[in-house]
């Protein structure tokens, strides 16, 4: 533990540099100085977990060239005090080992060493890097050289030693989509997942599976061919179907084959790129549920959307926090061993650029 008389906010208010009295996550620039105070964690960064909605811009907007993105992601960090993407509003979560505990942190079950994930955005954690190592450019990790802050009310999750770490890194970047999928899936209902083959729809797709039972019916939707065939290989979907989810029309009217027009229950929407909005309110029957876990999906499309379509239909925002999310996320990879090998081919090797 580190004594400092010095305490901060639990919120993180004390590192807000612009502009004041907001919250970390809404603030412009927060003050990433390296020093721990006594409500805080200090880590050293190895590696950050870019969101896929965050990833995709960069890539975009850097015309997949890796030098840029590095110097980008650098740009963004030195401007904000934080990994937060101006052009998504999104950021992701990081790994290390823990520096320093403040002595008025509230986990006493840790330790100087000890392996972590934050289970917050980088959107409001303060972060200084001083390299950049390398870039996956399939994965969105990026290997680093930095510190970041953890506030009193940040949740966090010691790593596992059974699984390797940039797996574990990429189940606990989406570990609240699983968790609140499980919440929302009834016994027999009809569920549509929306970018099924990414780390969120795959794991959403598994518990909606286990949650609908035999009774209910799981419709995995993806514009990725490839990704279509590794979803028929694990089994967990009644119908996989390549659909691109920015065209409405084409969802709503798979769904309406797929279902006899009865439609979803419950759609979740996992799709990382933007206009998806509508697509996952069609899919929806009248009085269903949209989830909407992508940070790509903006609340005012989807609620003018469903306004003008004159749907009623129930939209809940993707909240990436939910009490025991992190380990019912890893003990789903744990527990089907077809999606732990999945999951390993793409994140356990490290591809470097």
């Amino acid at each position: 533990m580190v004594r400092n008389e010095k305490q901060g906010h639990r919120f993180g208010l004390h590192r807000v540099v612009e502009p004041k009295g907001l919250l970390p996550q809404p603030a412009w620039k927060l003050d990433a100085n390296p020093i721990c105070l006594d409500n805080e964690m200090m880590i050293d960064v190895s590696c950050l977990n870019i969101d896929s909605a965050s990833f995709n811009q960069l890539k975009e907007s850097c015309e997949q060239d890796p030098v840029r993105i590095k110097e980008r992601i650098l740009q963004i960090v030195r401007e904000r005090g934080k990994m937060h993407n101006p052009v998504t509003g999104s950021g992701g979560m990081l790994i290390g080992q823990i520096e320093q505990i403040g002595d008025g942190f509230p986990d006493e079950d840790i330790r100087v060493g000890d392996r972590v994930a934050t289970l917050v955005s980088l959107t409001l954690t303060p972060l200084s890097l001083e390299e950049i190592k390398s870039i996956d450019m399939k994965t969105g990790q990026v290997h680093v050289r930095g510190k970041a802050i953890l506030f009193a009310s940040g949740p966090f999750a010691v790593l596992p030693q059974d699984l390797p770490e940039t797996l574990s890194l990429a189940v606990l970047d989406v570990c609240g989509a699983p968790a609140q999928t499980d919440r929302l899936v009834q016994e027999g209902d009809t569920v549509v997942v929306l970018g099924a083959g990414g780390k969120s729809g795959l794991l959403s797709l598994c518990r909606a599976r286990l949650k609908a039972g035999s009774s209910g019916q799981v419709i995995a939707l993806e514009s990725s061919e490839a990704a279509c065939e590794q979803i028929k290989e694990l089994g967990w979907a009644d119908h996989v179907a390549q659909v691109d989810a920015r065209d409405p029309v084409a969802v709503m009217a798979m769904v309406e084959k797929l279902t006899d027009g009865k439609m979803a229950d419950l759609t979740v929407n996992c799709v990382n790129v933007p206009d998806t909005e509508l697509s996952a309110i069609l899919a929806t029957r009248e009085e269903g549920i949209a989830y909407f876990f992508s940070t790509a999906v903006k609340f005012t499309a989807a609620a003018l959307g469903a306004e003008g379509l004159g749907k009623d239909v129930r939209m809940e925002i993707g909240n990436g926090f939910a009490p025991g999310h992190a380990a019912l996320a890893l003990d789903t990879v744990r527990n089907f061993s077809s999606l732990r090998r999945l999951f390993e081919a793409r994140y356990a090797a490290t591809a470097t650029s």
